[in-house]
């Protein structure tokens, strides 16, 4: 389940919610019982060795599609 960051905007207190996607929009109460509360964007991060070569460094382009190095643009 989605987890949603709010603020409050009487305490300033930011805190969490957990809730469907067909619920994002609904309005939160903060812990402390305020009702003036809005919504933060949150940002994902993600981390891992991905696209990661032995190297250390992004492994080179190879050929395959537009942009993949096989048709030169």
């Amino acid at each position: 389940m989605p987890r949603y960051e709010f603020r409050c905007r009487a305490c300033g207190d930011t805190f969490e919610v957990n809730r469907p996607m067909a619920q994002a929009a609904a309005p939160a109460a903060c812990p402390a019982g305020h009702d003036d509360t809005v919504k933060l964007l949150s940002a994902v991060a993600v981390t891992g060795r991905g696209g990661v070569g032995p190297t250390g460094s992004a492994p080179a382009a190879g050929g395959g599609g537009c942009c993949g190095g096989g048709c030169g643009c």
